[in-house]
Order: structure tokens, then C-alpha cells, then sequence
């Protein structure tokens, strides 16, 4: 597989994830991917993509919620 933004060899290995959305920052320390060996361009499957979608719907949920009781 060939990065499609420099064209390197992709390999399997991993990559941090963060994302900051409504408030709410989101930090995954390792999630697997494939990694451009050249230019350490990262993307994911996905399995982890729908993964990741589901952890942040998740944290929305509960964020919501606790703005709701508040």
C-alpha cells in the first residue's frame, strides 16, 4: 500500500489520535493504523474509525447529559 500523499510504503504499526470537539478533548495515546514509513502520514481502518466515532457520540452523550442535570 502507497501513501497517497507522498507515495511511501505504508506499514502496520500506530498512531496517537486527538481530537478537541464541543468542549471535550479526546486522546488515544495508540490506535492501529498504517503509517507512511517516509513522511509518518497515518490512516485508519474502518473498524477504528467507526471505533473512534463511536467513543466521541459516546462522550457527547455524557457531556450532554451532565449539562442537563446541572
Amino acid at each position: 500500500m502507497k501513501c497517497l500523499y507522498c507515495k511511501g510504503e505504508m506499514k502496520k504499526g500506530e498512531t496517537p489520535f486527538h481530537i478537541d470537539r464541543k468542549g471535550c478533548h479526546l486522546t488515544l495515546d495508540s490506535v492501529p493504523a498504517w503509517v507512511c514509513s517516509q513522511c509518518g502520514e497515518s490512516y485508519f481502518e474502518a473498524a477504528e474509525v467507526d471505533a473512534i466515532q463511536d467513543l466521541i457520540q459516546s462522550i457527547e452523550q455524557k457531556t450532554h447529559a451532565i449539562a442537563l442535570a446541572a
